[in-house]
């Protein structure tokens, strides 16, 4: 019976009282998106597995060890998603989004499922918001996701998040580095983990963001992409530097940055807390990933940040948030007809869009008081035998105490909204 009553390991439930943060936090990044251009995508929870092991790339450690995988009734193999830039690629292209022009610019506020060992800031049920740009090859592009990202942070008063960035080339230049890489991890074959050794060959880039404190001690002394990029990508590289020195955005630069995905290209970049000591965020380009999914050469660029890093860090901060305001105005009763009437009075409210409630409980008049104040009602009033018959009640102001006498006939509504307005003055 226990697991009844218990959430799954590695996975969060978002209460009253703590989803209003997260509306908070979701409002300003989606209206940081929308002032860049950008339009809301909702893509499926879970997509054909394929989607993720040739988008994703088959050596990381998302696609070796933390996918959702299972078949369906009718033998499909199918994973939840632990990103949303594939499903965000697909979508694109089953839908034709392209056709009314590039650049095509998305948004998504999602869950993703990993199967990791929780910890802080890390959840194998996690929400991402991401945005996604396709057919935009400039460094200008880079720039404007870049300053989305940071613009949004400031706005939530998060002023300790800052910017690594690194390119990480083209095939073209990689090609050189992959084997710059595997003659310097070759020599230390021995030292390497059994994830590490698989990846010597098929892709020695990934050695670079292992985990493991002995692999991780021994990229320390690799070869630098930077210093195999070819001439393209150096100009690009160059030219986002630029853009950011223009619009005053400081950033570190960080030649051990690859971020954990394949589909990378060129621009990669992170956004880390100093309060916090990991990064909320990160994305970069993917110009091949678009073709590699079926669709015609396209690039394209991103990144994803933690929500729940992002909340994390804001309640490190202490930021303050308002209160959920849940109930404007309580009408208690005290007897059958009195309720019948609190219940007609609560609905006339409700479609003229003002929040009210009513006892729903069968609880007496103290109890109903009691409840009223808990929900944070900002007005209540009281209905008894006297009140029906005079036609009229009272509306108290609860935290004034001011109370003001007004109809509760045909002009209920109305008398309401103008001694309540009043009171706010």
């Amino acid at each position: 019976m226990e697991l009844l009553t218990k959430a799954p390991k590695g996975t969060v439930d978002l209460v009253p009282g703590a989803t209003g943060k997260w509306q908070l936090v979701e409002d300003v990044v989606k209206s940081e998106a929308e002032l860049n251009g950008f339009a809301e995508i909702r893509t499926p929870v879970f997509e054909h597995t394929e989607l993720f092991l040739r988008g994703v790339g088959d050596t990381t450690d998302v696609v070796e060890k933390q996918m959702y995988t299972f078949e369906d009734k009718g033998g499909r193999s199918v994973t939840l998603r632990p990103e949303g830039t594939a499903g965000a690629v697909r979508a694109m292209l089953e839908n034709g989004l392209y056709n009314a022009g590039y650049p095509v610019k998305l948004y998504y506020c999602i869950p993703c499922f990993r199967y990791e060992k929780p910890q802080s800031g890390r959840l194998r049920e996690f929400r991402t918001f991401g945005v996604e740009m396709f057919g935009a090859a400039e460094p200008a592009a880079d720039v404007q996701v870049i300053a989305l990202a940071l613009s949004a942070f400031k706005r939530l008063g998060l002023d300790d998040v800052g910017l690594q960035l690194n390119s990480i080339g083209c095939p073209a230049c990689r090609k050189e580095y992959h084997k710059a890489l595997t003659e310097y991890f070759g020599a230390h074959r021995d030292q390497l983990c059994e994830t590490c050794l698989s990846r010597l060959e098929r892709n020695p880039m990934r050695i670079l963001d292992c985990k493991s404190p002995v692999c991780g001690e021994i990229a320390k002394g690799a070869p630098k992409i930077t210093d195999y990029l070819c001439g393209d990508c150096q100009e690009h590289f160059g030219k986002v530097q630029g853009l950011l020195d223009a619009v005053g955005i400081p950033y570190e630069l960080d030649p051990r940055l690859v971020r954990g995905l394949d589909y990378y290209t060129r621009t990669v970049f992170e956004f880390p807390s100093k309060s916090l000591g990991f990064a909320l965020g990160g994305g970069g380009r993917y110009d091949g990933l678009v073709e590699e999914l079926g669709g015609k050469p396209t690039p394209g660029l991103g990144f994803g940040l933690g929500l729940d890093r992002i909340l994390m860090a804001l309640e490190e901060r202490g930021a303050q948030f308002p209160e959920e305001e849940r109930c404007e105005v309580y009408l208690a009763a005290m007897g059958d007809e009195a309720g019948k009437k609190a219940f007609v009075l609560m609905d006339g409210l409700h479609k003229c869009g003002v929040s009210a409630d009513c006892d729903l409980c069968a609880r007496g008049l103290k109890a109903q008081m009691k409840y009223a104040d808990r929900i944070g009602a900002k007005y209540t009033m009281v209905l008894g035998d006297n009140e029906l018959e005079a036609g009229r009640a009272e509306l108290k102001n609860m935290k004034t105490g001011e109370k003001v006498e007004i109809s509760i006939g045909e002009g209920f509504v109305d008398e309401y909204l103008t001694a309540s307005t009043a009171q706010e003055i």
